[in-house]
């Protein structure tokens, strides 16, 4: 008689289940109480931890409210130091990556915010290129990316749609001598052609700085836009 096999039950047969859906699905299919039950898992290794989760969250009120818990209470409501450890690492890693996320996507909302990301971002600037940042609905730079030449108004406004911008800044350096290249026309006209352009796509170009002799100057302060 050939071997019979059965799907695995208890404790363990779910926790494999519950794997094997993260890894099918990825975890943004689990609800909080999932997400909180295989954090469990890795403190309490041999329990059914889908009760415990539950009234972990009907006692604190949310996910973060349980990993943001006094250890005396999480003690009270059943839970053995190692699963207490288990649940400090999830609110230490989002206030680390929110800490990353505003370092790595500075606010640049007004002239002082622009010209202190001016001092970094100048560092990798090359005389005469545009360089475009591209801003959130809350100013956050999303990225800081070369003005393609090539491909011109049409690239930029498809990049800014993938990045979901809702706005524009314009970057140069100016060259050692040269006459300002928005006196001459050319980088004026571009810009003023890149927010005719972006307009009908709810996209504003508020400013482009010039970095000159003179010091930072502001396109449309000085007339150019």
């Amino acid at each position: 008689m050939s071997e019979m096999r059965f799907t695995s039950t208890g404790p363990q047969g779910h926790r494999a289940r519950m794997r094997a859906r993260v890894l099918g699905h990825g975890a943004s299919t689990l609800a909080d109480y999932e997400l909180l039950e295989m954090l469990l898992f890795l403190g309490i290794p041999r329990r059914d931890t889908k009760p415990l989760a539950k009234a972990l969250l009907q006692q604190f009120g949310s996910l973060i409210g349980v990993c943001r818990a006094p250890g005396r209470l999480l003690r009270e409501a059943g839970l053995p130091d190692d699963a207490i450890r288990a649940l400090r690492f999830p609110a230490i890693a989002a206030e680390r990556l929110a800490g990353a996320e505003i370092r790595a996507r500075p606010v640049l909302g007004n002239w002082e915010q622009l010209l202190a990301y001016l001092d970094s971002a100048m560092l990798g600037a090359a005389a005469g290129q545009l360089r475009l940042f591209y801003l959130d609905n809350r100013n956050r730079l999303l990225a800081d990316e070369l003005f393609d030449e090539e491909e011109g108004i049409a690239a930029a406004l498809r990049r800014a749609l993938t990045l979901q911008a809702t706005a524009l800044i314009g970057f140069e350096m100016g060259r050692a001598g040269d006459a300002s290249p928005a006196c001459g026309g050319e980088r004026a006209a571009l810009l003023r052609r890149l927010e005719d352009a972006g307009r009908p796509l709810a996209l504003t170009l508020h400013d482009a700085i010039l970095i000159d002799g003179s010091g930072p100057r502001s396109f449309r302060q000085e007339g150019w836009l």
